[in-house]
């Protein structure tokens, strides 16, 4: 008798797994995955850039020793640009011109470099926003951090050089006869404001800097534009005397006239409250605050985008 084997192939059918028909996000959600560089809450974020704050100081620090540092004469610089350019425009507007108007010499010139070394600082901190994401790519590319943090720190680093060259501004005003008095205690929230209004104008640049470098060519001639409409080197309320109400206070409230008559106002005696528009400080908080909340949060809505591309 014989005995035949047979081989018997059994199949086993595979487990399913317990991720399948999940989607992506899904996924991500059940192994607690998150997005490499994706935009924090608002609330996250602002927590984030305060937790950076030392990094703000120290490189807007750096910027600032750094941006003279191939001068000879190094950061004396920071006074003399802008008190050169207060030299031509004296030249041109109060010797050739005559956009005193009114304005004693020991008023005027007190005047025009007051007004050219407060526009200066908004000058230059969008200039430096303009370019803060798309001249530091390399950084942004390399490191984890808040972006904002850059536009903030430029702003800060024009604050810096403000101040420095604040010594030259009082050294001119008490030269041409005004005395130090309680009315020079609202230079500081004056300053105040005017840094909350241009770091917001620097972020709102930065985002459309970093999208469009080439804002950075036309921005010179939207400055240049705005100082002319701004009083630089004139009295909006004496220049603007017969001419209708609302062309004159329209220009008054322009928030560059605002701040740099805010300064003014604060330092030189001989100017007073009657070339002020109504209800400055409430308008120069507004212009702040708005701008600001308004250019962080504007900011912080294309988080995730720079650097990319």
């Amino acid at each position: 008798m014989s005995e035949t084997t047979h081989d018997v192939g059994i199949a086993v059918s595979a487990v399913p797994s317990p991720d399948e028909g999940l989607t992506a996000a899904q996924l991500a959600a059940k192994h607690g995955l998150t997005v490499s560089g994706a935009r924090p809450s608002l609330v996250g974020y602002v927590r984030q850039l305060w937790g950076r704050r030392h990094f703000v100081l120290a490189f807007s620090q750096a910027k600032l020793t750094a941006q003279y540092s191939q001068a000879k004469l190094g950061q004396v610089w920071q006074v003399a640009t802008p008190l050169l350019n207060a030299a031509v425009y004296y030249f041109i507007f109060g010797v050739i011109l005559h956009a005193s108007r009114g304005m004693s010499q020991d008023v005027y010139i007190p005047f025009l470099v007051t007004g050219v070394f407060t526009f200066t600082f908004t000058q230059s901190s969008i200039m430096t926003g303009v370019r803060a994401i798309s001249g530091n790519l390399g950084l942004v590319r390399a490191l984890h951090f808040p972006r904002a943090a850059l536009p903030v720190s430029f702003a800060l680093q024009q604050l810096q050089q403000l101040l420095f060259s604040m010594i030259v501004m009082i050294a001119v005003v008490i030269g041409f006869g005004t005395t130090p008095g309680l009315s020079w205690l609202l230079v500081l929230p004056t300053l105040v404001l005017l840094f909350l209004f241009n770091t917001g104008l620097a972020m709102i640049v930065a985002r459309l800097g970093a999208k469009t470098p080439d804002l950075a060519q036309l921005m010179p001639f939207v400055l240049r534009t705005w100082m002319y409409m701004s009083g630089v080197m004139f009295s909006i309320s004496k220049m603007m005397e017969h001419r209708p109400e609302w062309a004159r206070l329209l220009l008054q409230v322009n928030p560059a006239a605002v701040f740099m008559d805010l300064m003014r106002f604060a330092l030189i005696d001989g100017y007073g409250s009657e070339n002020l528009p109504p209800h400055v400080w409430a308008v120069a908080l507004a212009w702040a605050l708005v701008v600001f909340a308004g250019g962080f949060v504007y900011f912080w809505k294309a988080e995730e985008r720079y650097g990319r591309g």
